[in-house]
C-alpha cells in the first residue's frame, strides 16, 4: 500500500514548510514538440490538454495520471545535451506501473532501448526499466509501490506528520478534479 506523508506545519527546526498540495506538472526543453508529444501520447499514454494561448513561444501540455507534462520547444535546438546512454543514476521521473513485464514486452516490440534494473530489499523485489524520451530526458517506469514507504526518523512521526491511506489519496484526486464548489463538498463527505 502507498501511503502519503502529508505535513500539516511545523518541522524539526520550528520552520513551517510551504503550503504545498502535489506535484502539478514537470516542464521539459524539446528539439521537436511534435517527435515529443507522440512519445509521451504514444508510449507513456498521456493526453495532449490545451494549453493557454497567450505564451509567445511554442509548447505543449499533456496530463495524465495526476501529472502534467509541459513541452517547450527549445530556442536552440542543437545545443540541447544529447544523452546516448541510458544511466539510472542520472536525473529521471518515474511512473508507477502495473505490469512491468508487459511494458518491457511492449518496448521491445517497438524497439526502444531500456535498462532494465531488479533492486531487492529485505526479500521485497522492485522492478525498473528506463528510456529515453526523444530528447535524451530519461523515464524510469516501476513497481516502485512494493517497496514500503517508511520516513528516515527515530520513534514515531511528528505530530505535524499524518500518513495517508491510498483511499484518501483518491478521495484529494477527486478534490482536484472537482469542477464546483457542490462537487468538492460532495467529495470531502465521502
Amino acid at each position: 500500500m502507498v501511503n502519503s506523508f502529508i505535513n500539516s506545519g511545523g518541522s524539526s527546526t520550528g520552520v513551517s514548510p510551504l503550503p504545498l498540495s502535489s506535484l502539478n506538472h514537470i516542464s521539459l526543453l524539446c528539439r521537436s514538440i511534435e517527435k515529443s508529444i507522440k512519445f509521451y501520447e504514444d508510449i507513456l499514454g498521456f493526453v495532449r490538454v490545451k494549453r493557454p494561448e497567450s505564451f509567445g513561444f511554442d509548447g505543449a501540455w499533456l496530463f495524465n495520471y495526476g501529472i502534467g507534462i509541459h513541452l517547450l520547444q527549445s530556442q536552440d535546438p542543437n545545443n540541447l545535451p544529447k544523452k546516448a546512454e541510458i544511466d539510472p543514476r542520472d536525473n529521471h521521473i518515474s511512473f508507477q506501473c502495473e505490469d512491468v513485464q508487459a511494458a518491457e514486452r511492449k518496448l521491445q516490440e517497438m524497439n526502444i532501448k531500456y535498462v532494465k534494473r531488479i533492486v531487492e530489499e529485505g526479500g521485497i523485489y522492485m522492478d525498473q526499466l528506463f528510456i529515453h524520451d526523444p530528447d535524451g530526458y530519461m523515464v524510469e517506469l516501476c513497481n516502485c509501490e512494493n517497496l514500503p514507504m517508511e520516513p528516515i526518523m527515530a520513534g514515531r512521526l511528528p505530530s505535524h506528520i499524518q500518513i495517508q491511506k491510498k483511499e484518501q489519496i483518491l478521495v484529494e484526486q477527486i478534490l482536484v478534479a472537482s469542477t464546483s464548489p457542490a462537487e468538492r463538498q460532495i467529495a470531502r463527505q465521502c
